[in-house]
């Protein structure tokens, strides 16, 4: 199902803006996750403000969560026990407009003219309808809205009303508690989705209001996190408000009065969100602590344009030749910093703030997927999210000794650092977390020479990671070492036996650590660290001559590749026991594992096992795809590599999972950037020095990027048949181009380079079927 790329008339390819020319129902709750607004602590859907218009709106703060007591149908020892899921905060974006008596609407009204957009390159929303009214008069509305950043809490929104003729306007602009309002829970047909609470969830602390400003405060019924916000309305010519109501649930301010044609109406709305911490003391009034944080409607728009204007210098992506990948791939950067800029010392959501998808938890997402990105343009960024995982360590090391491990076993899914997953084996059963945190902490370190980061938190989650897989595996009687009863990547496949991907990871972990000078780590704790990395099992299929998933996936029935494609995502339509027993892929699990250790495998084991699994994995995770494209690259697949790159940098846009209305997938957006950086560029990194081997498309003619490495900042240009290597800041650095060693300074250093030759698919005893879902074709 394609949107954007399918109606260019309706969606124009601007590259620093995503535009809707005319509105058509049927796909709102997907628009307003294409058009949201965010900061990575305070998140506003782009939903309409009428709400005849709206389909799934809500705000949202990153980490306030609600919890409950799961209830297992059939209990056992060490599951989950404590369910946690983001709340809809009390949502600013809601306008009642009545002009001469007519409530206006998209659905109701007649509508001459339409526009909205989301600049990338300012951060801001616009929204500008012309509306015939039946009284006769020609009417415009427009509406703005911007997010803060140097205030992370304020949301600035502005109404403007503009008439060829005198009207009479009634404009009310509400503050809605979304979070109790009757709605069905989707989560009983799509687990992906997030479910709802029976009971009440936000109780009323302070409800204050009047003169067009509100001040209010609730409190989590279960998990006691309070919010507070503080609201000021500010109108052109000094219009004072008709009534300013205040309730739990809906909270408003009325304008009436008569509009002409030579003074347009204009409604400024100030907002303030204030959550975390900082005010669970009882003795803080949390709406009073918002207030603080207000300012100007013109403060909030300038922090958002002067981010910006910082955040492209240095994080743009530019593709020349490719006017339509380009305006994607910049909607899918514009999405990554609204998931990250300032999260500051939290995780980030699976849907950043977004939506509600996945309920708001933390997964190994952000490590392998987001802390790339993040580490390379904004390391102190990645250094707060680690910091962050490192607070969890007490929860972790409680949670390992449940499942009698030592160490630290960290939750799967989690908001507040107790596992959420109910599906142990889905769920608790990914061990890998432990090796995505420990290399994500050891990549940061590489990076950025951060020493004290090195030799105290990155320390002690990769001393405590390692001690976990110590204690989990085993010494068999083959002198081997074996980590069983564990899931990676790949949830098509559960709880199995020396699963690749883990036992790479693992050994990776366990190396990182016994390489640590650290007084904590004894001599016969490292060299058992050593031997168990050294001794790892790693399967291998001596008939395919190509490395197994898992000792048992060879021996798995094929899946029926003629299984319609409505049928798709498997995990929506078959039993997991049916899905269990076959070969098939929900997402790339062993070319991960190439990926990350690059350095472990050689050319040909890579393209044998590119070769085997692609075809096997289905796509049904929106995690795979950029990962296959990455591998496509390395091995040599160019065309295969751009195609899946294209359905990676379109998989919200075009919502070709079908759940984009849940939020935008955060990871997949990580995943696109280091699809350019890693994949196109051949960047690899935890080496001697960074490494690049470019796989510039041939349908393209050039790419252009910055990486923050290092305290330096390099400039990296690719040209058919060349890289240009610059240093913006910074003193000299070292880098190697396939396998020549170099020194870059202020001046460029250009490198000229051979084709890549794509080589000869693997032929395999029995050949498989491709399972792709069909990509995005992009036509220039």
């Amino acid at each position: 199902m394609a949107l954007i790329s399918a109606d260019r008339e309706r969606f124009p390819n601007t590259p620093w803006q995503l535009v809707e020319t005319r509105h058509d129902p049927g796909s709102e709750g997907t628009l307003e996750t294409l058009f949201a607004l965010g900061n990575g602590h305070l998140g506003i859907r782009g939903a309409h403000w009428a709400a005849a218009d709206a389909d799934l709106p809500g705000s949202f703060i990153n980490g306030l969560h609600e919890i409950w007591d799961i209830k297992h149908a059939e209990n056992a020892f060490g599951f989950a026990r404590t369910g946690q899921r983001i709340l809809y905060i009390p949502d600013a974006n809601n306008f009642t407009v009545i002009l001469d008596g007519e409530p206006l609407s998209l659905a109701e009204s007649e509508v001459l003219d339409y526009r909205r957009s989301v600049d990338f390159s300012t951060g801001v929303y616009e929204c500008r309808v012309t509306w015939q009214c039946r009284s006769g008069a020609v009417v415009t509305t427009t509406e703005q809205r911007a997010v803060g950043f140097a205030t992370r809490g304020a949301l600035g929104i502005s109404l403007e009303v503009a008439t060829d003729r005198d009207v009479s306007v009634d404009v009310t602009s509400s503050l809605i508690n979304r979070q109790d309002q009757p709605v069905e829970d989707h989560s009983v047909h799509d687990p992906r989705r997030a479910g709802r609470h029976a009971g009440r969830v936000l109780l009323p602390l302070r409800l204050d209001g009047g003169d067009g400003s509100l001040r209010l405060a609730w409190e989590a019924a279960e998990s006691k996190q309070r919010v507070g916000v503080a609201v000021d309305h500010w109108t052109s010519a000094g219009h004072q408000p008709f009534e300013t109501l205040v309730d739990q649930d809906d909270s408003s301010v009325r304008y009436v009065l008569a509009v002409g044609p030579a003074e347009p109406f204009r409604l400024e709305k100030s907002v303030s969100y204030a959550a975390g911490p900082a005010i669970q003391d009882p003795s803080v009034d949390p709406a009073a602590a918002a207030e603080e944080g207000l300012r100007s409607v013109a403060e909030i728009f300038a922090e958002s344009e002067a981010h910006y204007r910082d955040y492209w210098a240095s994080s743009d992506i530019v593709v020349h030749g490719q006017s339509e990948l380009q305006q994607a791939i910049r909607w899918n950067l514009f999405q990554l910093a609204q998931a990250t800029a300032r999260a500051d010392v939290a995780g980030i959501p699976a849907k950043g703030v977004t939506g509600s998808g996945y309920e708001g938890h933390y997964f190994w997402d952000q490590e392998v997927y987001l802390l790339p990105y993040l580490t390379y343009t904004n390391p102190d960024g990645a250094r707060q999210v680690l910091e962050f995982r490192h607070g969890m360590l007490p929860d972790a090391k409680v949670r390992a000794k449940e499942l009698s491990v030592d160490g630290a076993l960290f939750p799967w899914r989690t908001i507040n650092g107790l596992e959420a997953s109910a599906y142990y084996a889905a769920g608790t059963a990914q061990f890998h977390i432990a090796a995505a945190i420990a290399f994500a902490a050891n990549r940061y370190v590489w990076a950025t020479e951060d020493t004290g980061f090195r030799d105290g938190m990155g320390a002690e989650l990769l001393i405590e990671t390692a001690r976990m897989w110590i204690s989990l595996g085993f010494f068999g009687k083959d002198g081997l070492f074996h980590i069983h009863g564990v899931t990676g990547p790949d949830e098509y496949t559960a709880v199995v036996n020396d699963n690749l991907y883990t036992n790479v990871m693992a050994r990776f972990n366990l190396r990182a650590a016994a390489a640590l000078e650290h007084d904590g780590i004894s001599h016969e704790e490292r060299q058992l660290w050593e031997a168990a990395a050294n001794r790892m099992q790693l399967p291998f299929d001596d008939r395919m001559q190509v490395h197994s998933q898992d000792n048992d996936f060879m021996t798995l029935e094929p899946w029926d590749w003629a299984t319609p494609r409505d049928k798709y995502p498997l995990l929506l339509h078959f039993h997991p026991l049916v899905i269990y027993r076959h070969q098939v892929l929900k997402q790339a699990d062993t070319v991960l594992a190439m990926f990350l250790q690059w350095q472990d495998f050689t050319a040909e084991e890579k393209h044998r096992a590119f070769d085997f699994y692609d075809p096997l994995t289905t796509g049904d995770s929106t995690l795979s795809a950029c990962v296959q494209g990455i591998m496509a690259a390395e091995v040599g697949y160019s065309r295969e590599a751009l195609e899946h790159f294209t359905n990676a940098v379109f998989i919200d846009l075009d919502d070709t999972h079908g759940n984009t209305i849940d939020g935008v997938h955060i990871a997949s957006t990580g995943g696109v950037w280091s699809s350019l950086v890693c994949g196109f560029a051949g960047l690899r990194d935890q080496g001697p020095v960074p490494y690049f081997d470019p796989r510039l498309p041939l349908e393209w003619d050039g790419l252009a990027f910055h990486l923050k490495i290092r305290g330096r900042l390099l400039l990296v240009e690719l040209e058919t048949g060349a890289i240009l290597l610059t240093l913006r800041e910074g003193e000299a650095l070292e880098v190697n181009v396939r396998g020549e060693q170099l020194t870059v300074g202020a001046e460029p250093v250009k490198v000229a380079l051979e084709p890549v030759l794509q080589p000869d698919p693997t032929v395999f005893p029995s050949g498989h079927p491709t399972a792709s879902i069909p990509v995005v074709r992009v036509q220039e």
